[in-house]
């Protein structure tokens, strides 16, 4: 079971006050008694003094009987008990005994030591008068030799009787002080733990999320700081989590009110959250907890997922699912260490572009039929035209040629649209390719002065390609490029950056205004209308450009200032190692 901190200050106060008392009352006892001994040493050694006078000229008269008698005359007189003995250790006196019946004192320790001329002292039994006895040896001299010793001993237990007394009003003081200061103990430990326990429990609260608790404190110290610190604290993670509160419910609003199914991954692929749109694509109440391609069983989501979680820049691709396809985007959350994918239904998108496509193509080839048969009649009533009527026929000849090639345009852009029908890749020889196209247009660039010239790296390396569509790209590019320059030339620059193969169609022609840049690749665009339809230009050239970039996996752009001419880039991945 856990002790509170009260109950373990209390322990500790309690042992540190009994160890103290202990102490003191053993050590106490212990320096009173010898205190008492080394008092009552002093006085029987000035008691021997006194003594000594009498005892030795008795010694050098040779009155040893006289000498008994006067040991146990003043035994009585100072309540000790007397001895003398001579330096053989022979007891010639002894206040309390008969001296013939007594054994040898030499090696007694307080003898010997008044023997070497010291005063003696020794604390032990005597097995004559059978008690505790201190002991007093004290030199006898005559004529600068040792005549003998006078000893004079105590019984101890008077000290004992002495000591009784004062020993239970000691212990009557450690009592007292041991009570005061285990009351002491009591109320600081409960000065201590009491503040610790608020804290405590205000602590528990705010982890329960009752962020409102404030902790009450009394005194002024350093427990009344930490109570405002953490009233404090309380008081900016409440206004804190009101403000997270309030940002996830709009979180949530927003997240709820999306189109889009919306799916948060850990690292491992396994779903933290989703919205109610990603439920009902999949039919899925609970997908929290499991991976994201266990919800969604197709192999292409799991390559998806890798892609996000390695990627620096969203990651986005089609993926359908049955009879439904879905644009995903998905993009790696750094910091948590996962990723954010969004699915956007675009079923009836696609299904619209088909619809969209099998209306061009169909509508195409039903015009193509009749659109050459009027070319033929056109063709036909030239022959036999007068000189009045021969610029109406050439009126309809462009236009039908200009209808003939829009149609012509229209299918290559179907075709290009439609991602069932797969490429036709193989090596190609940019540079050579590059230069037969440029050929095809030296009349046209011979009409109007141009310089025209292909430049690469000797060692271009090829590219994986289909031909047909990299070629389809070149005209429409050198055709733009000729198409709106006047004066000047146009330059084909083909190098290698990457791994991928970039194509530089640049002119010194007219250019394009700002404004126009943005919308360049969209179809029937035309910046100058009157040039386009006087040169027979469709608005589909450009677009059919970007297409073809897209289908090999990469991109067009363009860089252009109005009278500063223009440079359409191209590049294709996938150069030949």
């Amino acid at each position: 079971m856990r002790k509170s901190l009260f109950l373990k200050l209390l322990g500790g106060y309690v042992l540190i006050i009994l160890a103290l008392s202990t102490l003191f009352l053993v050590f106490s006892f212990a320096r009173i008694r010898a205190h008492y001994e080394d008092t009552l040493a002093g006085e029987l050694e000035s008691l021997g003094r006194v003594l000594n006078i009498g005892i030795r000229s008795r010694l050098e008269s040779g009155a040893t009987a006289d000498l008994d008698a006067f040991v146990k005359t003043r035994g009585k007189e100072i309540q000790a008990r007397i001895t003398v003995v001579d330096p053989e250790g022979k007891v010639l006196a002894d206040s309390d005994a008969d001296p013939a019946t007594m054994e040898n004192h030499r090696y007694r320790p307080e003898v010997i030591e008044a023997l070497e001329g010291k005063i003696g002292r020794s604390r032990r039994f005597s097995y004559t008068v059978e008690q505790n006895m201190l002991y007093i040896g004290l030199p006898i001299e005559s004529s600068g030799r040792t005549i003998g010793v006078l000893r004079l001993s105590y019984f101890l237990k008077t000290i004992d009787v002495l000591l009784a007394g004062l020993r239970m009003t000691i212990v009557r003081i450690v009592l007292i002080g041991a009570l005061a200061s285990l009351l002491l103990a009591f109320v600081l430990s409960l000065r201590i733990a009491r503040p610790i326990g608020r804290l405590t429990v205000g602590a528990r609260a705010m982890a329960e999320g009752r962020f409102e608790t404030r902790v009450v404190l009394g005194h002024r110290d350093e427990f009344r700081d930490l109570g405002d610190a953490f009233n404090a604290m309380s008081k900016r993670i409440q206004e804190l989590f009101s403000q997270v509160s309030i940002r996830t419910d709009e979180l949530d609003s927003i997240v709820s009110s999306l189109r889009e199914g919306l799916v948060v991954a850990d690292r491992d692929g396994r779903i933290v959250l989703v919205n109610e749109v990603f439920k009902n694509m999949f039919g899925e109440a609970r997908p929290e907890g499991r991976f994201v391609w266990e919800v969604i069983r197709k192999p292409r989501i799991q390559d998806f997922v890798g892609r996000t979680l390695t990627s620096a820049e969203p990651v986005t691709g089609e993926i359908e699912l049955g009879e439904k396809t879905y644009f995903c985007t998905g993009a790696a959350m750094k910091e948590e260490k996962g990723i954010l994918l969004s699915l956007s239904d675009i079923t009836a998108i696609r299904r619209a572009e088909q619809v969209r496509r099998d209306f061009v193509v169909n509508a195409s080839h039903e015009l193509r039929t009749p659109l050459a048969a009027i070319q033929g009649a056109v063709e036909a009533l030239e022959d036999g035209a007068g000189e009045e009527s021969r610029a109406v026929i050439e009126i309809l000849k462009r236009q039908v040629g200009r209808l003939l090639n829009i149609v012509e345009d229209l299918l290559k852009l179907s075709a290009l649209e439609d991602r069932n029908v797969p490429l036709e890749t193989r090596e190609v020889d940019v540079r050579a390719l590059a230069e037969t196209v440029l050929a095809e247009f030296s009349a046209r660039l011979g009409e109007k002065g141009l310089l025209a010239a292909v430049s690469a790296p000797p060692n271009l390396p090829a590219v994986c390609a289909d031909p047909d569509l990299l070629e389809q790209a070149l005209v429409n590019l050198i055709d733009n490029a000729v198409k709106y320059t006047d004066k000047g030339r146009v330059d084909i620059r083909l190098d290698t950056v990457g791994g991928e193969l970039r194509i530089a169609v640049s002119d010194t022609g007219i250019g394009i205004p700002a404004e126009h840049l943005e919308r360049i690749f969209e179809r029937f665009y035309v910046v100058d209308k009157s040039r386009s339809r006087k040169s027979g230009g469709t608005g589909l050239g450009l677009s059919i450009v970007k297409h073809i970039a897209e289908r090999h996996g990469g991109r067009v752009s363009i860089e252009s200032a109005a009278g500063r001419g223009t440079t359409f880039t191209l590049t294709i991945p996938g150069v030949a190692v």
